[in-house]
């Protein structure tokens, strides 16, 4: 598991040169990013988040593209359009920004929802449906979102299932007061993004992804991941719980924070650690549990204490 060990410290420490004070959630975004899964940054405005997925791209060196959503962009901004070319007497396909290895969109809940739809086939299946012709994506293909949750004027809530997709959800939150005053001396000068340069091979990731399969989930740590996905469908709090999509994700993401660890196997403070992340937005807060205050990170923090673990043979 060095290896992957080794690529994940590479890209953290590259992006920490312009994302400080926030290793924590670098790490998420790796687990996501060895899963190949799609991550949505939901924080308030000047956080970070278009940043972290400038940086990101740039340390692994792969082609990144980035999509600046509002109410006017059309499904075919996205995904392309066929076009007639008088010279050859046919439609050329013009391939979208989706055609990349990372999609940034940036501000997604200000697309309407005919346009949001536009990425689930691409996240979903990793292929692209334009006039009836398929075309596969190049892998790795990584969708990276960001959304305001403080606007509403405007914007079009994702709808649960273009959630579902989503394989993990972080927040950046503000900096400490260190952590702030750092950050203001490293933009005494140049930016320091400017400096940011490849670190890594990413067209690897496709490999590392199928060694994240080798980690060992001994049945006890299956069992439990299992447990909490059927307590969010069963919680009074909650309208709908957590999908088997879900269940799926908690466990790859669980494999893979163990590598990033240097293990070859899970324990069950790995899936107590990933849960909130992976499992909360594919939850639904019930309306009066709204009502009185509760938070989904409330819900899963209960779901999270109480869920049983039955100790085997770890």
């Amino acid at each position: 598991m060095n290896e992957i060990q080794n690529f994940s410290q590479q890209v953290i420490d590259n992006i920490e040169r312009v994302i400080i004070g926030k290793r924590d959630v670098l790490e998420l975004m790796m687990v996501a990013i060895l899963c190949e899964g799609h991550v949505l940054l939901e924080d308030v405005p000047g956080t970070g988040k278009t940043m972290l997925a400038c940086a990101l791209a740039a340390g692994l060196a792969i082609d990144f593209k980035r999509l600046q959503c509002t109410p006017d962009l059309l499904p075919n901004d996205v995904t392309g359009v066929s076009v007639f070319d008088p010279r050859q007497q046919e439609f050329m396909f013009i391939p979208g920004p989706v055609f990349t290895n990372i999609l940034l969109a940036d501000e997604i809940n200000r697309a309407t929802p005919r346009t949001q739809s536009a990425l689930l086939e691409a996240m979903g299946e990793r292929q692209v449906t334009v006039d009836g012709v398929t075309r596969p994506l190049e892998r790795p293909f990584l969708v990276i979102a960001s959304q305001n949750p403080v606007e509403y004027e405007g914007t079009f809530p994702l709808p649960e299932a273009q959630l579902d997709r989503f394989f993990m959800k972080l927040t950046l939150g503000y900096l400490d007061q260190d952590s702030e005053s750092r950050m203001l001396m490293n933009l005494g000068g140049a930016h320091p993004i400017d400096s940011i340069g490849p670190v890594v091979d990413g067209r690897e990731l496709p490999n590392l992804a199928r060694q994240v399969w080798d980690i060992h989930v001994d049945d006890t740590v299956r069992d439990y991941i299992v447990t909490l996905v059927f307590a969010t469908r069963s919680h009074p709090d909650l309208v709908l719980g957590a999908s088997p999509r879900g269940s799926h994700a908690l466990y790859r993401a669980a494999q893979a924070y163990a590598a990033l660890q240097g293990r070859d196997y899970v324990l069950p403070d790995d899936v107590k650690r990933l849960a909130a992340p992976v499992l909360a937005h594919r939850c639904l807060l019930h309306p009066e549990s709204a009502l009185r205050g509760t938070g989904i990170k409330e819900v899963m923090t209960r779901i999270i204490e109480e869920a049983p673990l039955e100790i085997g043979d770890l």
